[in-house]
């Protein structure tokens, strides 16, 4: 059986993806519009773009929170606590984007935007609620016996590696709503911008952004 610092380190590993994914909504510039994107679509996309940094430090506080209690040889308890406010907080997060993301509406003057917007709103609140989910099981754990508190854990580590399908729906999702001038004036945010500064140090990320 293993002990909880490794079963915590596979945790930690498995969220890696979560940050990954709110950097897709950074976009980089498609130059397809020499004269600029329409007002309006630059109005939508500061509508979105200025409610990613704050959920974006949210979901990536969580991923530091654990990665940091995987690296101690820390009590059941202490790992229970940290895990599931992780979990609360990375569910909060995107079910914050994805609220901001539905009340923007859809990208004016874009043939599709609708259902594309509602894809993305989708991946999100799934994902919020899949994390909600998780938090629910690390909070039923048993920390008196260490070896089914690993062993909870270990299923929970597993539950997380699976969700990198949803991980990726969602970036493909975010991919599929960034499409010429939206593309464009998501570029332009400063918001936006500043979620693609802090990711781009991870490869996977900067490929993710742009």
């Amino acid at each position: 059986m293993e002990g909880t610092n490794p079963v915590n380190k596979k945790l930690a590993a498995a969220l890696s993806g979560g940050a990954v994914l709110v950097a897709a909504l950074s976009g980089c510039s498609s130059n397809s519009a020499p004269k600029g994107p329409d007002p309006k679509l630059v109005s939508w996309a500061k509508s979105v773009c200025d409610a990613v940094p704050a959920q974006d430090a949210k979901i990536k506080a969580a991923n530091a929170a654990i990665s940091t209690t995987a690296a101690d040889t820390a009590k059941p308890e202490t790992l229970q606590k940290t895990d599931s406010q992780a979990f609360q907080d990375m569910a909060d997060g995107y079910k914050a984007i994805a609220t901001a993301v539905n009340e923007a509406g859809a990208p004016p003057g874009v043939s599709g935007g609708a259902k594309r917007l509602g894809d993305v709103v989708k991946s999100f609140n799934s994902l919020s609620a899949s994390y909600a989910d998780l938090k629910k099981q690390v909070d039923g754990l048993d920390t008196k016996d260490q070896a089914k508190f690993a062993s909870g854990l270990h299923d929970v580590a597993t539950q997380m590696t699976e969700l990198e399908k949803k991980h990726q729906s969602g970036t493909a999702s975010l991919k599929a709503l960034q499409q010429g001038e939206v593309q464009d004036a998501i570029a332009q945010q400063p918001s936006c911008k500043k979620v693609a500064a802090t990711t781009s140090s991870s490869p996977s990320a900067a490929a993710t952004a742009g």
